[in-house]
């Protein structure tokens, strides 16, 4: 399987100021001393429910390969800024640390810890960049693709935004995050040798005009791909050349060979009424299998429109909207200093803000997925390291915004949800192929997560809880900030 590291060192995709950081830790502190920095975002994409936590393989291979090459060190020598006993240290530089993540593909929500690095504090200042953009990316993607596929209801969804991503990497990493979040095949084709995603493809406009008319265009594609013949037939008129000459092919072309027209597709026009028009034309020609695929500018509210107008189309390829977000194209994961370990003790630090959405959840802690008896994730609960949460004991907890009353977790069972990826700079995970992380997110939809957090309008806020410990300890360092 090919990776992005095959070719290039990625090792300097890093903000500046992670250099001279970590040089200053160097001259004025223990660069062995232990951090402790969590991952998280503070909102949902486009007012949603829930997001999709995705990237950690690219995550994993960055820091597998992280190393700074000769020409790395003699370009950072250049700024003249970095002592040269510093500059020593990055040429055997080699992540020492531990790294805990929720499973790719695990539904999450806003303000709780998706990863979390416990590392030498040189260390953890180096990957912030590399671990936020592939987060940022990817994570947006699986759930843009997510809340398109929910509303093409089982509809299939093909990835076709490669022309419209940001750049190369955007439009392979997109498509391998699209596939995650529930597509059923991209128009990518190094996204589908990489990470085994179906490839898919049809013709394009160019292909019709080239030949002298539609028909012998069609007519030629059907010899080619008698097997797989999906025709585009907008180009000059669906409904009085398109359609006609479609069915033509199917009659004249393919049905002596014993073979069915596959589908056709319409790319631009109002696709509801042509998708109508041209199903009652194809079962009036005996072509009821015949498929109708729409793409142009397609998104989970175009998608949704459409399917209430009964439109009838059986597929869609979904470009620009979905490989850019275009509704909402920043995630927004962060990366906080949440611990220090002094004297061999983890302090919390918190950071304050006037904005309250931005302070930030202090200390090393653990996140745990609470199940009611039919196992429905009720909530996610916030803990202390250090404490133990046990299925089927009468649990305490409290709800930050209305912390004067008191709860229970009763009769629930906790998962907790980061594992181990790198312990002590050894990579100790499993490698798991993009169509089991699609079948989990998939899993956890249908049978986990409420349908009142999963709808575009008003969803159910996912209850972000917090045992009374760790309550404490966060108010006793808010009350410490007034002094």
């Amino acid at each position: 399987m090919k990776s992005q590291h095959e070719a290039r060192n990625l090792s300097m995709v890093m903000d500046f100021y992670e250099l001279t950081m970590s040089n200053g830790y160097f001259d004025n502190a223990d660069k062995d001393e232990q951090v402790v920095f969590d991952v998280f975002y503070r909102s949902n994409p486009d007012n949603g429910g829930y997001s999709i936590f995705a990237g950690l393989e690219q995550i994993v291979e960055y820091i597998s390969n992280l190393h700074f090459s000769e020409e790395d060190i003699a370009y950072l020598r250049a700024q003249k800024i970095f002592r040269e006993d510093f500059l020593q240290y990055l040429e055997a530089f080699q992540f020492q640390g531990d790294i805990y993540a929720l499973p790719e593909g695990t539904v999450m929500y806003p303000y709780e810890p998706i990863l979390t690095v416990v590392a030498p504090v040189i260390d953890a200042q180096l990957i912030e960049t590399a671990i936020l953009l592939e987060i940022n990316h990817q994570s947006l993607i699986a759930t843009k693709t997510r809340r398109i596929c929910n509303a093409a209801k089982g509809r299939a969804v093909s990835d076709f935004g490669a022309r419209r991503a940001h750049n190369m990497d955007a439009a392979v990493y997109g498509a391998r995050a699209a596939y995650i979040g529930g597509a059923n095949a991209t128009a990518t084709v190094l996204a589908g040798q990489m990470f085994d995603i179906p490839v898919s493809g049809t013709m394009a406009h160019s292909w019709v005009m080239y030949f002298p008319d539609e028909y012998t265009a069609f007519a030629k594609y059907a010899e080619t791909y008698p097997d797989a013949v999906v025709l585009l037939v907008d180009t000059y008129d669906v409904l009085k050349s398109g359609v006609p000459n479609a069915i033509r092919v199917a009659k004249e072309v393919l049905e002596p060979q014993g073979k069915r027209l596959k589908g056709i597709r319409l790319d631009s026009g109002d696709l509801a009424y042509l998708s109508k028009k041209a199903r009652k034309m194809l079962d009036d020609a005996g072509l009821e299998d015949c498929i109708i695929v729409a793409s142009n500018s397609l998104d989970e509210f175009t998608i949704q429109s459409l399917i209430s107008q009964g439109a009838c189309i059986d597929s869609f390829g979904v470009g620009e909207r979905l490989i850019t977000s275009k509704s909402e194209p920043v995630f927004g994961a962060v990366y906080k200093l949440a611990a220090v370990k002094r004297n061999g003790v983890f302090e919390p630090r918190i950071k304050i803000s006037e904005n309250v959405e931005k302070i930030t959840n202090p200390g090393f802690k653990k996140l745990y997925r609470v199940y009611d008896e039919n196992n429905k994730a009720v909530a996610d609960l916030i803990a202390c390291e250090e404490e133990k949460i046990v299925s089927g004991q009468r649990v305490e907890y409290i709800n930050p915004q209305k912390p004067w009353k008191k709860h229970y977790f009763e009769n629930c069972h906790f998962k907790e949800l980061q594992q181990p990826v790198f312990q002590e700079g050894k990579y100790v995970g499993q490698a798991v192929p993009a169509t089991q992380i699609r079948d989990y997110v998939r899993k956890q939809l249908e049978e986990e997560i409420w349908e009142e957090e999963q709808r575009f309008e008003n969803p159910h806020a996912h209850y972000l809880d917090m045992t009374p410990a760790y309550y404490e300890m966060k108010n006793k360092l808010l009350e410490a900030a007034k002094e």
